[in-house]
């Protein structure tokens, strides 16, 4: 709500003085799909994501096999025997949500791995579109693709292909 208020301000405010200032848009996503970079990046974060995600789950169904074998000799076990059957479960369980933790939590290796992946090319993209923006006077650029409250923009002032062209890839 924040984010669709500012753009609308930045908007309006770039309206108001259009006759002053120069503004411009670039499409993220459309960029993103032109860099190979980018698409190689992903998919290293699939893959990775996909192996995780598995060592989560083979700890799950350990913890899960414990239980169900626990609940099928129940009957049988000493008070003793049920308490250590258990504490391996629930030791089992901790280290599925731990290694969820490791890998997929806000610190995790999942967020560690995407940040090493694609920060040098958001900041590679966002030098692009600096140097664009002082070279032909733009006082704002608005991401179309995260920018929900754009109706209508012209093309004309898309100038996605220019920084896809100063980063190196043609379209």
């Amino acid at each position: 709500m924040r984010k669709s208020l500012l753009i609308m301000f930045l908007l309006f405010t770039v309206g108001m003085t259009a006759n002053a200032q120069k503004f411009a848009l670039i499409d993220m996503e459309y960029i993103l799909k032109n860099i190979p970079a980018y698409q190689s990046a992903t998919n290293e974060l699939n893959q990775a994501s996909k192996q995780w995600q598995s060592e989560v789950e083979k700890l799950g169904k350990e913890a899960k096999s414990l239980y169900d074998s626990y609940q099928a000799s129940i009957k049988t076990l000493s008070e003793a025997q049920k308490s250590k059957k258990e504490e391996e479960i629930v030791a089992k369980e901790k280290s599925a949500a731990e290694l969820r933790r490791k890998y997929f939590g806000p610190e995790g290796e999942l967020f560690k791995k995407r940040e090493a992946l694609m920060q040098p090319i958001q900041d590679e993209i966002y030098e692009a579109v600096k140097e664009i923006s002082t070279q032909k006077g733009y006082a704002a650029v608005v991401d179309r693709a995260s920018a929900s409250s754009i109706i209508f923009a012209s093309p004309s002032i898309d100038i996605s292909n220019e920084v896809l062209a100063k980063l190196g890839y043609s379209n």
